[in-house]
């Protein structure tokens, strides 16, 4: 009998898992869709450099401040509701930009996209970590990141094909037919989940000694990528002369390389010490972001591309394989949440700030300064790492 149990509960994990990561893969590409082409949209509508870095940023601000709270509700209630609801609003927000016609309608889309996706990609990512088994965090949890990677990856090549083919409207519906897609499956084949019975404060999560490093590695990581995914799609176009189908390959070749590597070096992390993996990857990122100022032409970019994605391939799974270990003591919900929101600040910061280096020394700016920044923040890691014993 007892066998019996086990497998039934094999099976049923096995179902939520490929559920999920179908699911996932399929809102992330619609999310992915709009990314090389929102600097645009914005701009058609009036954006300065600042304006284009509050729109990403309101996105951000709106899950940094939801994500903790929906985290910690998801491991009282259970999960699955929380993301249907969230992939519901998903679906709606995708019609809502369309009907945007200002700055500042399209800065409260945005708003509201952020809220409906803190209550899909972490509690997503914490139901995946309940079922990560001990000493397999990072095989588990880099397997079922290449869904978010995959999403992301093809989303930036599909939208310019799209622009380019359709119009910008069909880019917005595009991304509504993505995620309805995502929509349906987990209503129907979603199995509910119970959640967890500990209920820590966002202060017990932020203390605990194995998330101190990784937040702050999410947050440096973030602002690095943030700038990449913002401003390589104005280098590209104003200074090079790219297509926006060229643009959104560069970014999804940045992404999928990402995805490909997820699965093999979250292995590497059960084996080896993962806040060397960690450092290692912020350093090629970091380089990475340096030189694309001085790059001229396609396939150059296309090698950079390639390599901030190898840098985020090495560190990201080691980073969520110590979150999920420290999910067993504070949450799955909880820590995921704390963990994306980190994530959010990177990204709020990044488009804010890079927007204000961009209007006062010129783009190309953007990628040195954040660069170096990222570069910085690898010793202040590997410190707090030595501290914390991570």
């Amino acid at each position: 009998m007892e066998i019996v149990k086990k497998e039934i509960e094999l099976s049923i994990n096995k179902r939520a898992f490929n559920v999920l990561f179908i699911s996932i893969f399929s809102a992330m590409i619609g999310l992915g869709i709009v990314v090389p082409l929102l600097p645009f949209y914005a701009e058609s509508l009036g954006a300065t450099g600042i304006w284009i870095g509050a729109i990403f940023s309101g996105f951000s601000l709106a899950r940094a401040i939801f994500m903790p709270i929906i985290g910690k509700i998801s491991d009282r209630r259970g999960r699955k509701a929380l993301i249907i609801f969230g992939l519901l609003i998903y679906t709606a927000i995708s019609l809502a930009y369309i009907a945007a016609n200002s700055v500042y309608s399209l800065t409260l889309v945005r708003i509201i996209h952020g809220m409906a996706s803190a209550m899909v990609i972490p509690i997503a990512m914490a139901y995946i970590a309940d079922l990560s088994p001990e000493g397999e965090e990072g095989k588990h949890m880099g397997t079922f990141t290449i869904s978010l990677f995959l999403g992301m990856g093809f989303g930036p090549l599909f939208g310019g094909i799209i622009k380019d083919l359709a119009g910008m409207e069909a880019v917005f519906l595009s991304m509504a037919v993505f995620s309805s897609i995502s929509l349906i499956i987990c209503l129907v084949l979603l199995p509910d989940s119970k959640g967890s019975i500990i209920q820590p404060s966002l202060k017990d999560v932020i203390k605990n000694r194995m998330m101190k490093a990784v937040l702050f590695f999410r947050v440096m990581n973030s602002f690095a990528h943030g700038t990449f995914m913002v401003f390589l799609p104005m280098v590209a176009s104003i200074l090079i002369g790219l297509s926006p189908s060229q643009i959104g390959f560069l970014i999804s070749v940045s992404v999928l390389t990402t995805a490909t590597l997820q699965r093999y070096f979250g292995k590497m992390a059960d084996k080896h010490k993962k806040s060397l993996l960690i450092v290692f990857g912020l350093v090629i990122v970091a380089l990475s972001m340096i030189t694309i100022p001085f790059l001229k032409g396609f396939a150059p970019l296309l090698v950079v591309s390639m390599l901030i994605g190898i840098g985020s391939s090495i560190s990201i799974p080691s980073a969520t394989a110590i979150v999920a270990i420290a999910g067993r003591e504070v949450g799955q919900g909880s820590a995921m949440g704390a963990f994306n929101t980190a994530m959010s600040i990177g990204m709020i910061t990044a488009p804010m700030v890079s927007g204000i280096v961009m209007d006062v020394v010129g783009v190309t700016h953007v990628f040195i300064f954040s660069g170096l920044i990222c570069l910085f923040s690898a010793f202040i890691f590997w410190l707090i790492a030595l501290k914390t014993g991570v």
